[in-house]
């Protein structure tokens, strides 16, 4: 398709006419005589990530876009547009947009783009850098429409990669590639914001509920399994009882009652 159009533009280019050749000369005669005072109208120069679209009599000059650096234009008969090559990036303001589950937001992103063919950019569209601003706009509107709430909020990369490739490829015919699409904010209404942190909040009380079951069951389970090891074994018990006394000593100052073991007593009653 490029080629085609790359050959119609020389083809166009080639066919001036009579009239059209004429004024080519009468261009060359003039640069003569006012030399070397005519240069002046005649070299033009554009910066490396310029690029220049020659226009001969209304007619695109084949060859494509000239530079970066110097160019030559035959007076009165040459005309140019200069056009960026750099990547510019467009903030696309913010979008009340309706869900697909009927709640409405506001979303606001960036894009970022460059042109890649001069001449395409210059004669396929009347002001590229706008366009691509617009088309923006209502392609976030129409992706956006078809997601639900929670996709939104959720799946941002891959909502933000489709309108890359949905812009990608309107643009293409205008010689525009969009590099990257960034979703900035989503913002929901007062309301929706209010029932959201309620909801999340009764999810985090029920989680925490569920999460103190289950370390009372557990802790219920090691103690019933510690008594059955403490009443098997009486001398054990003897011990943990003085090794809780001996926390309690080493932590407050305090004076402690020790009783006398009652296996003491049972010997003495058995006697």
């Amino acid at each position: 398709m490029d080629n085609k159009g790359n050959t119609d533009r020389a083809q166009s280019d080639g066919d001036n006419g009579c009239c059209g050749y004429i004024l080519i000369f009468l261009s060359i005669c003039i640069l003569v005589l006012f030399f070397p005072f005519s240069l002046i109208c005649s070299i033009k120069i554009v910066q490396e990530y310029e690029r220049a679209v020659i226009f001969r009599l209304g007619r695109v000059v084949s060859g494509g876009a000239k530079g970066p650096g110097l160019f030559f234009l035959y007076p009165c008969v040459d005309s140019f547009r200069s056009v960026d090559l750099r990547t510019f990036s467009y903030d696309i303001p913010p979008q009340e947009i309706l869900t697909k589950d009927s709640v409405t937001v506001a979303v606001d992103a960036v894009i970022y783009a460059r042109i890649f063919d001069a001449t395409t950019s210059i004669i396929n569209v009347e002001d590229a850098h706008q366009s691509t601003k617009l088309l923006a706009a209502t392609s976030l509107r129409n992706i956006l429409g078809t997601k639900n709430l929670n996709e939104l909020l959720t799946d941002r990369e891959a909502i933000s990669h489709s309108l890359q490739e949905t812009l990608d490829v309107a643009t293409d015919p205008w010689g525009i590639k969009v590099e990257r699409v960034e979703m900035k904010d989503v913002r929901l209404p007062v309301q929706m914001q209010r029932a959201m942190a309620a909801e999340a909040e009764s999810t985090r009380e029920a989680r925490a509920k569920v999460i103190a079951a289950e370390g009372e069951m557990k802790a219920s389970q090691a103690l019933k399994e510690a008594s059955d090891v403490l009443s098997d074994s009486p001398a054990a018990l003897q011990l943990r009882y003085l090794q809780t006394l001996n926390t309690i000593a080493a932590e407050k100052n305090s004076t402690i009652i020790f009783p006398i073991p009652i296996d003491l007593l049972r010997s003495f009653s058995k006697k």
